[in-house]
C-alpha cells in the first residue's frame, strides 16, 4: 500500500511491518502483517478496523512504544527505535496524573525535558489553546472527561511534536463531548499544521476529521484500502457528500471483514 510518488513531502514511511505476539498458551499471534504506509506532512490520517485488527499496535509502533518483528518505520529519514517527544501520544483515557492540577499536568513534559524554566510561560498559552482558562488549579477528578482529554492533548502539544498520535481519545466520551473534542482537534490541526494519526472505531468521526482513511483487515492486520476524503471543511454530517462517503467507506470496509452487515461503529 506504499505510495511511490516521490514528489510528496512524507513525514513518515512504514514498510513491510510485521508484529507477532505470544498468547497465554505460548502460541504465535500475528497482529500485523506486511503493513506499508506513507503519511504526508501536515496530513490528518484515521485508521479504522475491527477490534483486535492491530490498529493500536500500529500506532504504538509509530510512537516507538512497541517494537515490530520485521519491517521499518522511518520518520524524516530517521528509523524509529524508541519514544520521542517529536511524536506525541494521547491515550484513550488521557492518562493524567490525579495528584497534579491541570496546569501541572500540562507542564509535566516540560519538566521531564528540563526546559520548564525557559518555557513555563507557554503553559498558559496551551491552556488557552484548548479552552481551559479558569481551570488551571483544578484536579482531574474535578473536571469532565472531555476537559481531561483537552488537558492530555495540551500536555502533548506543549512539547511541540511534529506528529500527534491519538489512540481513540474520544472513545469513552458522550456524543456531545466527542463532537466538541473533534472540533478542537480540527482547530489545532488548522492552527499548527501538525501531522495527526488517529485510531478510531467511529466511521463518522473518521470522515469528519480525516484527509485519508486507512482500513485494516481483521487479524492479522493488513491495510485493505486507503480512502481519500475530498470533502471541504467545515463538514456537515448530514450533507450529501458526507453520506456518500459513509456508504463508500462501509462498502470498502465490508470487503475487509468476514461480516456481511455493515455497522456505523466498528
Amino acid at each position: 500500500m506504499a505510495d511511490n510518488n516521490n514528489n510528496e513531502d512524507y513525514i513518515l514511511t512504514i514498510e513491510n511491518l510485521r508484529r507477532i505476539y505470544k498468547d497465554d498458551d505460548g502460541a504465535d499471534v500475528e497482529a500485523l502483517e506486511d503493513v506499508s504506509l506513507k503519511v504526508k506532512r501536515g496530513e490528518f490520517i484515521s485508521i479504522i478496523g475491527a477490534s483486535g485488527c492491530g490498529k493500536t499496535t500500529l500506532l504504538r509502533s509509530i510512537a516507538g512504544l512497541d517494537k515490530p518483528d520485521s519491517g521499518t518505520i522511518v520518520m524524516e529519514d530517521h528509523p524509529i527505535k524508541k519514544p520521542d517527544p517529536e511524536r506525541g501520544y494521547v491515550f484513550q483515557q488521557g492518562g493524567l496524573f490525579n495528584w497534579l492540577t491541570v496546569e501541572q499536568n500540562i507542564a509535566y513534559g516540560l519538566k521531564t525535558r528540563r526546559v520548564y524554566k525557559q518555557k513555563k510561560s507557554e503553559v498558559a498559552k496551551y491552556i488557552e489553546l484548548v479552552g481551559l482558562n479558569g481551570f488551571e488549579d483544578s484536579y482531574p477528578y474535578q473536571i469532565s472527561g472531555g476537559m481531561a482529554q483537552r488537558v492530555a492533548i495540551a500536555r502533548t502539544l506543549i512539547n511541540e511534536p511534529k506528529m500527534l498520535l491519538l489512540d481513540e481519545p474520544m472513545g469513552a466520551l458522550d456524543s456531545f463531548t466527542r463532537a466538541d473534542i473533534q472540533d478542537k482537534l480540527l482547530e489545532l490541526h488548522r492552527l499548527n499544521g501538525i501531522t495527526m494519526v488517529l485510531v478510531t472505531h467511529d466511521i463518522d468521526e473518521a470522515i469528519y476529521l480525516s484527509d485519508r482513511i486507512v482500513i485494516m483487515t481483521p487479524r492479522p492486520g493488513k491495510i485493505s484500502n486507503i480512502i481519500d476524503v475530498n470533502i471541504p471543511h467545515p463538514r456537515q454530517r448530514g450533507e450529501v457528500e458526507f453520506l456518500a462517503m459513509r456508504r463508500k467507506l462501509l462498502q470498502k470496509f465490508d470487503l475487509a471483514t468476514a461480516h456481511p452487515e455493515p455497522e456505523y461503529n466498528i
